[in-house]
């Protein structure tokens, strides 16, 4: 550890130069089943952002067999969270691989913690905006449930389904109240349409 660092989110620990990104940076949270998948196809097909899910890329990263790929299935078969560090460097690399002809970055479901925040803007950049979909507890529980009755999914049993939530709930303040001036809060419960317009009034003024 650097004299004067608490951890390994301090800039002097962290020397590697951020990204020359010129393009709107959005992260999209909100709770699991407040409809982000929903809104972020629909988001790219208006202002063709290019849509990054850490999942997706975890995922493709073990499907591509590499020595990391090799690594993060060994980290996920047991149970572990991957380190962040590697999440910011898949993040990176995606956001290199697309920043010629990209119109803007939506990252999906991040950071989930705030630390995540923190190692995103010193590596990457800094974030443009958060939308952050606002949706009871209730609502969430709800729609996990009916999805999980349409497409029986695994992860929408009713343990799982509680343990996800409390999870997002326990993270999302610290998160919200480290980027207050730049979180679009907006309201969830509404339908897909309703809050896809509210999501275009605040995604305009980034594009025009």
């Amino acid at each position: 550890m650097l004299p004067g660092c608490a951890d390994d989110t301090c800039p002097k620990a962290n020397p590697t130069p951020r990204l020359a990104v010129k393009v709107p940076i959005v992260w999209v949270l909100g709770g699991p089943g407040s409809g982000k998948g929903t809104q972020c196809g629909k988001i790219v097909a208006k202002y063709d952002f290019v849509h990054l899910s850490t999942g997706d890329l975890l995922r493709n990263e073990v499907a591509s067999e590499t020595q990391r790929g090799r690594e993060l299935q060994h980290i996920m078969d047991r149970g572990e969270l991957v380190p962040n560090d590697v999440v910011i460097e898949l993040l990176k690399e995606a956001i290199v691989k697309n920043l010629q002809k990209a119109k803007g970055f939506l990252i999906d479901g991040y950071p989930r913690e705030k630390h995540q925040g923190i190692l995103f803007e010193q590596k990457i950049g800094p974030v443009t905006c958060i939308l952050f979909f606002e949706t009871s507890d209730e609502t969430l529980a709800y729609r996990l449930r009916n999805r999980a009755r349409k497409s029986f999914r695994s992860d929408d049993n009713v343990n799982i389904i509680q343990r996800r939530i409390k999870t997002f709930n326990a993270e999302k303040d610290l998160i919200l109240d480290q980027y207050s001036a730049k979180v679009k809060k907006i309201d969830a419960e509404k339908s897909v349409d309703e809050v896809f317009a509210d999501v275009q009034r605040h995604l305009d003024v980034l594009v025009d």
